[in-house]
């Protein structure tokens, strides 16, 4: 059972947790540095895809065509490749 869960995580589940400890004190510091908020990132992202579907898609120009028909594809691909290969 261990094993699954070190191998699932990475690391040993203590190790991960110091990780996590320290990488959210670097980035609250940053944060609290440039005045953001986890509301105001969240709100930031939402109206630019409010923004993003109200406009047509036209913003992003064939780049973002490009983007969301490769999307459509490696996205699903790499999540079956990641299930597949956590089995062995």
């Amino acid at each position: 059972m261990a094993d699954g869960v070190n191998k699932f995580l990475g690391d040993t589940p203590g190790r991960i947790i110091v990780k996590l400890l320290v990488v959210s004190v670097i980035v609250g510091f940053l944060m609290t540095m440039f005045g953001w908020t986890p509301y105001g990132i969240l709100y930031t992202v939402r109206n630019f895809f409010l923004d993003l579907w109200h406009s047509g898609f036209a913003a992003l120009g064939s780049v973002g065509d490009y983007l969301l028909l490769g999307a459509a594809v490696v996205i699903p691909v790499f999540i079956i490749l990641r299930v597949l290969s956590f089995r062995r």
